[in-house]
């Protein structure tokens, strides 16, 4: 009987460095910075063994998105063009929105949730959120479901 996979999400900082040289060798070949598997391997300090041991059981987060939808939700400042310029900000780096649901703003703040395919996104979804956390407009912005 074939045990059933199980999967997590960890903190890179407490993985073994060699699952961190597996997912930088996988990087260099995706991005072409490296052609072969032998030079990704030879960059990262890796024995060619390891990488192919572990590469298909190691993936970034970002990786896991790619392609998907990803549901943000967000708290704005209640000012005209907040939203606006969260969205603006979303074409510029190639998000598609497809949704959005704003409800009636409380005091200073509108709660926004926002329906995004990330295929086309120019950035990882992470460096996303920190830049739309550093948005004056943003109050809070996170990941609902994705």
């Amino acid at each position: 009987m074939t045990e059933k996979k199980r999967y997590f999400i960890v903190e890179a900082s407490v993985l073994p460095e060699v699952y961190l040289k597996v997912a930088d060798a996988k990087r260099l070949l995706d991005t072409g910075q490296e052609h072969t598997v032998n030079a990704a391997t030879k960059r990262t300090g890796i024995s060619r063994s390891a990488y192919y041991k572990y590469k298909d059981a190691i993936r970034p987060f970002r990786d896991m998105l790619h392609g998907r939808i990803v549901t943000i939700q967000m708290l704005l400042r209640n000012e005209p063009g907040a939203l606006s310029q969260v969205l603006n900000l979303f074409a510029n780096w190639g998000g598609n929105v497809l949704t959005i649901n704003q409800t009636i703003p409380a005091g200073d703040a509108a709660p926004v949730t926002i329906g995004l395919e990330t295929e086309e996104l120019d950035t990882d979804l992470e460096e996303l959120l920190a830049l739309l956390r550093g948005e004056e407009e943003v109050i809070r912005c996170e990941i609902l479901a994705g």
